[in-house]
């Protein structure tokens, strides 16, 4: 008979699975959103050739490695992008299964992950952070807060107002300041589903950790670009996805520590 020790010792590595899985999901509905195609129709394939991927080229990270980066039929390089996404859930699933254990918070928190992994890669490829995955996602999140993961009614409610009006001031703030757009419209409304999910009390610590990420990769990219750079768009959908999911991961002890106590 197995024991129930046993079986928590095998979770990270099973979440980790799904992790694996879910992110190979989440790179069709990636590419499919940008294409403008159906997730569900046609069967997964090739982009380039639209040959139809066996099930052995289906294996998450696996297949990449064994196909070399490339398709099998055209031999066209495979985007970076797909081993990326599938170790980036992957990874985000077994951090949550360390930290969380089999609990029902791992559930709720591995589904809002992959909400922000898509609509980050999105958001990186196409400058759109997409109602289709923000608007169901917000509302979601302010139901599984409550029921889930026992946040207070009124503190997740007041979270997400707090996240989209602030950064809805912060457009029209900006718009009004130098005549143009600086902040998406998306970034609003992924900022309600943040603050609904995580409350308000977590918002100002995900917008720090958002804003430090940024900036470092703006600094990176601006050393190894001209001067021309200061003028090109960086999406902030990606970062603020980020320091949401650090906070999740380890907010309160970076406050704890922050604080002092």
């Amino acid at each position: 008979m197995i024991s129930t020790s046993y079986l928590l010792d095998l979770f990270p590595f099973a979440a980790c699975i799904l992790g694996l899985i879910l992110g190979s999901f989440s790179n069709v509905c990636i590419h499919r959103y940008i294409q403008g195609e159906s997730i569900v129709l046609p069967a997964s394939h090739c982009p380039l050739c639209k040959h139809t991927l066996a099930w052995w080229e289906n294996i998450p990270l696996l297949s990449y490695l064994l196909l070399r980066g490339r398709c099998r039929i055209c031999r066209e390089t495979i985007h970076w992008r797909y081993p990326v996404v599938e170790g980036i859930s992957g990874l985000w699933s077994l951090l949550l299964a360390l930290k969380l254990g089999p609990e029902t918070a791992f559930a709720v928190y591995l589904f809002f992950g992959q909400i922000l992994i898509i609509i980050s890669f999105i958001d990186l490829e196409i400058f759109i952070l997409p109602d289709s995955y923000t608007l169901p996602g917000s509302v979601a999140a302010l139901a599984a807060a409550v029921l889930f993961l026992d946040l207070p009614w009124s503190t997740s409610l007041i979270g997400a107002l707090t996240g989209g009006g602030t950064f809805l001031a912060l457009q029209q703030g900006y718009k009004w300041l130098k005549g143009r757009d600086g902040l998406g419209t998306g970034d609003i409304k992924l900022m309600f589903l943040l603050g609904a999910l995580l409350g308000w009390q977590a918002l100002p610590l995900v917008v720090f950790m958002a804003a430090v990420s940024a900036l470092t990769v703006s600094l990176v990219y601006l050393r190894q670009t001209s001067a021309k750079g200061l003028q090109t768009a960086i999406p902030f959908g990606p970062f603020l996805s980020l320091g949401g999911m650090l906070y999740i991961l380890c907010g309160p002890q970076i406050l704890h520590w922050y604080l002092g106590f």
